[in-house]
């Protein structure tokens, strides 16, 4: 019988201040876990695009270790097109993600990997007291989070939380287009009861400054929209298509009708129309970029 694998993911971009912590820290747990629970392991840094010296230093760290896969992007893609490098190339059993900034502790590694063998599909974490502004980082992502549990049935309460892992199989059914990471684990398919939720502590980034903001929530909110209706996104992609025209077509007789003799009742159809030509647009655009992910992937890389 074959020795069983854990993969660790690691999408990096920018961060050459951190490489050599975040390796150290994942080398000792997973030797803890090779120890311990008898699994062997890969540690795969996808280097998105890098324009420091991250790259140099990871190859660096690759010719001292063995374990160590580097898998470089053809360009800055994006945390998404990386996780989904990363996902549909690691050789593991079960597969483990974490950030590059080293405010993910990996010693959570062992708590989600007995809830994993425990039958659930996929473990994540929840931050506690986390290391962020408030106003730009701890709110928004409060209601974000209530709002994608609320949309996707999936009742997860830190989203974000980049620590998490998976029964290999799950993350591998889905080409992740720019933004649709941040609905994971719900993009997968898999329901409350195969998820296993464990708290973790956050940590302040070690080096160098976050790439998020504020505008993240509204991209969420864009993004979110358009969940209901990936299950049967090619029909949707097309159904509103038609119905952001026939909007649009509808805008121009009650617009010229707004300005020859103004009112309330037309002003108010006006907006409805325009505001569901917007969404319709939206969403249409949305389903457009998840099917074309589909069929042509997201990433682009050299498996160094």
């Amino acid at each position: 019988m074959s020795q069983k694998l854990i993969s660790i993911l690691i999408p990096m971009h920018n961060e050459e201040g951190n490489v050599d912590l975040v390796y150290s820290e994942v080398k000792a747990v997973c030797e803890e876990i090779k120890s311990e629970r008898g699994y062997d392991y890969e540690i795969l840094f996808v280097n998105d695009g890098s324009t420091d010296r991250t790259l140099e230093k990871l190859k660096t760290l690759k010719e001292k270790d063995g374990r160590i896969r580097i898998l470089n992007m053809d360009r800055n893609r994006g945390e998404a097109a990386g996780l989904t490098a990363g996902f549909q190339l690691a050789k593991g059993d079960f597969i483990f993600t974490m950030d590059g900034d080293g405010q993910n502790d990996p010693r959570y590694f062992k708590e989600l990997l007995l809830k994993l063998e425990e039958g659930y599909l996929v473990a994540t974490g929840y931050r506690l007291k986390r290391k962020e502004p408030l106003l730009t980082r701890r709110i928004p992502s409060f209601i974000a989070n209530r709002i994608i549990a609320i949309v996707t049935g999936v009742k997860v309460r830190d989203n974000g939380c980049s620590l998490k892992g998976y029964v290999a199989e799950i993350p591998k059914r889905v080409q992740i287009p720019h933004g649709f990471h941040r609905f994971l684990p719900a993009l997968f398919g898999v329901k409350n009861e195969e998820v296993a939720e464990i708290p973790v502590l956050d940590r302040k980034r070690y080096w160098g400054r976050s790439h998020y903001g504020l505008k993240r929530t509204v991209e969420v909110l864009r993004e979110l929209i358009t969940f209901p209706f990936l299950k049967r996104s090619v029909f949707y992609e097309k159904f509103f298509k038609v119905w952001s025209i026939l909007h649009v077509c509808a805008l121009f007789p009650v617009g010229i009708s707004l300005i020859l003799k103004p009112g309330l009742i037309k002003g108010s159809l006006f907006f409805a129309l325009f505001l569901g030509a917007l969404v319709s647009y939206v969403i249409h655009k949305n389903l457009k970029r998840f099917n074309l992910a589909q069929r042509e992937g997201v990433f682009k890389v050299e498996d160094l």
